[in-house]
């Protein structure tokens, strides 16, 4: 089963597995068709995380591809001349934003340790549709149209708008030669070609060469890059068993604090649709974000208190700030250590981004989260693709009153991300369900809300994915607009909550396990699809 955000994507996904692939190899096909057809989410000038649970040896392993900042960074790389934040539209589409891409090393590394067919045969598909073309769909056409900076680079201009500067029409059959040109020499030549030939050296010219804010990247940026190993988060929550990505990524810490509070409340026998569902909900996530604010950064430069972020006593004792009849309107990060040392994060991280799930015929599964961060990222091409702006990922201000924020800007560090690929696991051990979304710091409350709909309240997946969300980041809480959701405003607004409406554009792509086969769904909000053999 594969379920991508896109059918182009989902289709590669499906020839590989049906050739006996793995789930890792089906990934690769597919995220580097994404990376084609949806460039405006992700692609090998970003970076991801992913997630692995390799059947066999019943292990869950992940990789972390996060961009990683230049040597020549300072912690005031966003700070204008008197010492404040720049604004985040001066600093997206620049060479300033743009880090070491992760995603080529992050594929490779998964590949070598899980691929089963040849990393040549995995680049098939995308090479193909880039020579071939694509059909333009809505989602793309809008996007491209709604952009005011994509159209300032002269070889994104060429690709995809028309002479008089509109973009191309949906439908219209779109070729990237450049890019397919640069997959055939990945494929070929393997992962040292991006990161120590001259695709590097056009990506490091590239970003110099900005006409407004040049970027400080070098070559012995890339070659010093390293996709990494690490130890995946799991907790459990019900009878059930979950795992996530650990920092630099926030999302695996921040879905289990979530789910942690709420287990601790009685959001299970809520109803779906009600104000007291969604109180809980947003209740628990201004605890949760104010601890991820406060304490989480890159763990290579930081120390994350990730066990006693997670330890049931201090869950316990956040829980207890849970009030059934009153907003608690603001949190505090809990005690851990002396809080009052750090600073919080300030980052704009975006809502773009990409997600796909799959499973292969052994029960070997994938959950991949990855992004350029803005839609269009940085908004610099080169060879067909485009670059990351991850680097505003990082806190603006890199402290306060003296207070170091622990998502600072250093050299080589990797900034927090929300990503947050998950896989969930039954009482006895077996692989249930695989899951995540695009959606910036929203991902959080994206996935936790769809886990507690699939083992709180038994929805089937496409019902789970459909359902409005809610949520809050520590600061106002938000409903879905133009959805059942805006119905709740008045009741939660009687208990002290102030409501904010917002399109809330989740992806989340899930398969579930169904007997002894899958079930896919994808998020009725974009252009997904699930497909399974």
């Amino acid at each position: 089963m594969a379920v991508t955000a896109n059918p182009y994507a989902t289709e590669a996904a499906v020839e590989i597995l049906v050739l006996g692939g793995d789930a890792v190899d089906a990934t690769i096909a597919a995220q580097l068709v994404l990376n084609l057809v949806e460039p405006q989410s992700s692609g090998i000038g970003g970076g991801g995380f992913l997630l692995y649970f390799d059947a066999a040896k019943k292990r869950t392993v992940a990789y972390d591809g996060r961009e990683t900042a230049p040597a020549a960074a300072t912690a005031q790389r966003f700070l204008d001349a008197k010492g404040n934040p720049l604004p985040f539209s001066e600093t997206v589409a620049t060479g300033r934003s743009v880090g070491v891409p992760g995603l080529v090393a992050l594929l490779a590394l998964a590949h070598e340790k899980h691929g089963r067919l040849r990393w040549e045969r995995l680049f098939r598909p995308a090479i193909r549709l880039a020579e071939s073309g694509f059909a333009v769909s809505p989602r793309l056409r809008q996007l491209l149209s709604r952009d005011r900076f994509l159209r300032t680079d002269p070889q994104a201009r060429a690709l995809y708008y028309q002479e008089d500067g509109t973009p191309v029409p949906i439908g219209a059959r779109l070729s990237n030669p450049a890019f397919a040109a640069t997959l055939r020499q990945l494929a070929k030549d393997g992962p040292q070609a991006f990161y120590r030939g001259d695709i590097a050296q056009d990506i490091v010219a590239a970003v110099a060469a900005h006409p407004r804010v040049p970027g400080d990247l070098a070559m012995k940026d890339f070659a010093t890059y390293r996709a990494i190993e690490r130890e995946a988060v799991c907790g459990a929550y019900r009878n059930y068993r979950i795992c996530g990505m650990p920092p630099p990524s926030s999302g695996g810490i921040a879905v289990l604090q979530l789910l942690g509070l709420l287990e601790r409340t009685d959001y299970k026998s809520a109803a779906p649709d009600s104000f007291q569902a969604v109180h809980y909900f947003t209740e628990a996530g201004r605890l949760v974000f104010a601890d991820r604010n406060r304490f989480l950064g890159d763990p290579d430069f930081v120390s994350v208190p990730r066990r006693e972020l997670l330890n049931s006593h201090y869950l316990d004792g956040r829980a207890l700030l849970i009030d059934s009849e009153r907003s608690l309107g603001r949190a505090e990060p809990g005690a851990i250590g002396n809080p009052n040392a750090l600073a919080d994060d300030t980052a704009p991280e975006l809502a773009a981004t990409s997600h796909l799930s799959i499973v292969d015929g052994r029960g070997n599964a994938v959950a991949l989260t990855s992004s350029i961060e803005a839609a269009f990222g940085s908004r610099i091409q080169v060879r067909g693709f485009l670059l990351n702006n991850q680097l505003t990922d990082f806190s603006f201000r890199p402290a306060d009153t003296g207070r170091p924020a622990a998502n600072r800007v250093e050299p080589g560090k990797r900034p927090l991300s929300s990503m947050a690929p998950t896989l969930i696991f039954d009482s006895h051990g077996l692989l249930y369900a695989v899951l995540g979304s695009p959606g910036g710091n929203q991902i959080i409350n994206y996935v936790a809300q769809t886990l507690t709909a699939l083992l709180d309240w038994n929805m089937a997946p496409d019902e789970a994915l459909a359902l409005p969300h809610f949520a809050s980041r520590n600061g106002p809480t938000e409903l879905e607009k133009g959805t059942s959701a805006e119905a709740l405003a008045m009741p939660l607004m009687r208990l002290g909550h102030r409501v904010e409406l917002r399109e809330m554009t989740s992806g989340l792509h899930l398969i579930v396990r169904s007997g002894k086969g899958w079930r896919g769904a994808a998020d009725p909000r974009r252009e997904g699809m699930a497909r399974g053999e």
